[in-house]
């Protein structure tokens, strides 16, 4: 049943459809692959085999949805900070252990409407605030590609589970790379959206103030094809969210994709990247010019000062968000989050007027960056300048320059400040046979097109599962 369990969502929804298989037996190669990996990987932190039986069980008794319903009967999973009625959703910190929300988040509402079945939630980092999933509640995630590596942060336990087969879809957020940065790690593919287009309420804790710009809900599976199946159906206008756009789905066409010229780097000329990364970036671009597209040489001159208002907004301001929840119960915290907190404590404290200033400073060069993409509509770039590191590493060494931690992530940084839609694609492999991912990023509200041109680079290479999936 392995093979089943790797099997891209549309595949399995097709099974589903043509009645070769029922929920309960999806359900049930999915409970098995759960309970074979997740001691070892640590994905799930919510789950309980007989309610998932017991729900299978009743979609099975729903026999004429199946052609009303997108998703009917697909198994996934939910990051534990996207509100998910009657399942843990702690957000990795002891601070909230055993809250269970009363309410879904609306894009779980609809994921429930179009006849998912939800198996679990999944574990991320405390508060979210860093790019390796670890805590004092639940403890380690680790990559299925690689025990003593991480699966990335802050959606770390939701792209282990995917990538293992323990899942076939799921929910990430994202506000620095949080669903990009762990697909890349772990070989399958995400979308960071324009926040809005999938409505955020009901995150935990909520986007509002600079993470409403930096913050989306975000898709995550094996192939950009089930990804975009995802986008599609959870997206739509939320009239209570004010960061929600009544924007409508798109459906370009090839010639319509090929219309729009796509720039491409190697790296930003301030941190390297590795040489797998380069090939991987180079591998894609070439495909991409041999399916008739223009690609051509381009880096925004805007990406250092970018980077510099997400340090602002994501570091400075998430610390001060977190301040009067944490204050009095410092000994709780998960060293992680402590060392978030140590990064945000070692700049100057900013002032009133660097906030506003900062936040003026954040329209115009989102600004000028959109006019530079006028004629680059699609950029194409890296994830990351490293692969999956090591549990506890914090610097690496590549081109003779030594890389820090949050520097690493910078390429996944930059397209929060600007509201871009990114998706991810895996690519790559580093010497250790980890994957690398590829970057696709378009114009704020034209996340089809990103998902468009992804889908020609997924087609080309696409998932693998990593040995342990396969059992």
């Amino acid at each position: 049943m392995s093979d089943l369990v790797l099997e891209p969502a549309v595949r399995q929804l097709e099974l589903l459809r043509t009645g070769a298989i029922s929920v309960s037996e999806l359900a049930e190669a999915h409970i098995r692959q759960i309970e074979r990996l997740n001691p070892q990987l640590n994905a799930l932190v919510d789950f309980d085999a007989d309610r998932v039986r017991a729900r299978a069980r009743i979609h099975d008794a729903w026999e004429g949805q199946r052609a009303r319903r997108p998703l009917f009967g697909l198994p996934v999973t939910v990051k534990s900070s996207i509100a998910t009625r009657g399942l843990r959703c702690e957000i990795g910190s002891t601070l909230r252990k055993g809250e269970i929300p009363a309410e879904d988040a609306v894009v779980v509402s609809r994921l429930r409407a179009a006849g998912a079945l939800i198996l679990g939630t999944t574990n991320c980092p405390e508060f979210l605030m860093a790019y390796e999933t670890d805590n004092l509640l639940h403890g380690r995630t680790r990559n299925p590609w690689d025990l003593e590596r991480t699966p990335g942060g802050s959606s770390g336990g939701e792209s282990a589970a995917i990538a293992a087969g323990m899942s076939a879809a799921g929910l990430g957020s994202d506000s620095g790379g949080s669903v990009r940065v762990p697909a890349h790690f772990t070989g399958i593919c995400s979308l960071k959206p324009t926040p809005g287009r999938m409505p955020g309420r009901g995150h935990l804790p909520p986007c509002v103030g600079p993470f409403q710009i930096l913050g989306a809900i975000g898709p995550m599976a094996r192939t950009i094809a089930d990804v975009a199946l995802l986008f599609r159906t959870l997206s739509g206008h939320d009239p209570v969210d004010p960061a929600s756009a009544p924007v409508a789905l798109r459906e370009p066409t090839m010639d319509d994709l090929r219309s729009n010229r796509i720039g491409f780097f190697e790296d930003d000329e301030l941190v390297p990247v590795t040489a797998e990364t380069r090939a991987a970036v180079n591998a894609a671009a070439l495909v991409l010019r041999e399916a008739g597209f223009r690609v051509e040489p381009f880096r925004p001159t805007t990406l250092e000062r970018l980077r510099q208002l997400w340090r602002t907004f994501f570091v400075h301001c998430g610390a001060m968000f977190y301040a009067p929840e944490i204050r009095g119960r410092e000994s709780e915290l998960s060293p992680i989050f402590n060392e978030f907190l140590g990064i945000a404590a070692s700049a100057p404290a900013i002032t009133a007027a660097e906030l506003l200033n900062a936040w003026a400073e954040l329209d115009l060069l989102r600004a000028e960056t959109l006019a530079e993409m006028r004629k680059y509509p699609v950029l194409l770039c890296p994830v990351a300048s490293v692969p999956a590191f090591r549990h506890g590493e914090r610097s690496w060494e590549i081109e003779g320059r030594t890389v820090e931690y949050l520097d690493a992530w910078r390429y996944s940084q930059w397209f929060n400040v600007l509201a871009a839609p990114a998706a991810v694609v895996p690519v790559g492999a580093s010497p250790e046979g980890l994957p690398i991912g590829v970057q696709i990023v378009a114009r704020p509200y034209e996340d089809e097109k990103a998902l468009g041109v992804a889908a020609v680079v997924d087609a080309a290479f696409g998932y693998r599962p990593p040995a342990m999936a396969l059992g």
